[in-house]
């Protein structure tokens, strides 16, 4: 995950209702570190993002789903794909 910058939690706080738009408006996509004493406590960070690492973490905490994506990169590695076309065709059944 990219942290694209860090705020002290004080300025973090008076800043926290407009910090996505600020956000936005920077085309920022890491997270903010919140820092107390200058180490950071929090992190702020955008809603796609965190929802992409929780389902990361689901996959990686399920062994059947991990084999699954490592088998499937493996294979698309070595070029055993199917066209698009087939694939939803044998989805369709």
């Amino acid at each position: 995950m990219v942290v694209s910058r860090s705020l002290p939690m004080i300025e973090a706080r008076s800043r926290l209702t407009n910090l996505p738009e600020e956000l936005e408006r920077e085309g920022e996509a890491g997270a903010v570190a919140v820092t107390r004493r200058g180490k950071p406590v929090l992190a702020i960070l955008p809603w796609e993002l965190y929802e992409g690492l929780a389902e990361t973490l689901e996959i990686m905490a399920d062994k059947k789903l991990t084999a699954a994506l490592r088998r499937g990169l493996r294979e698309c590695e070595a070029g055993k794909t199917i066209p698009w076309e087939e694939a939803k065709k044998r989805l369709r059944l």
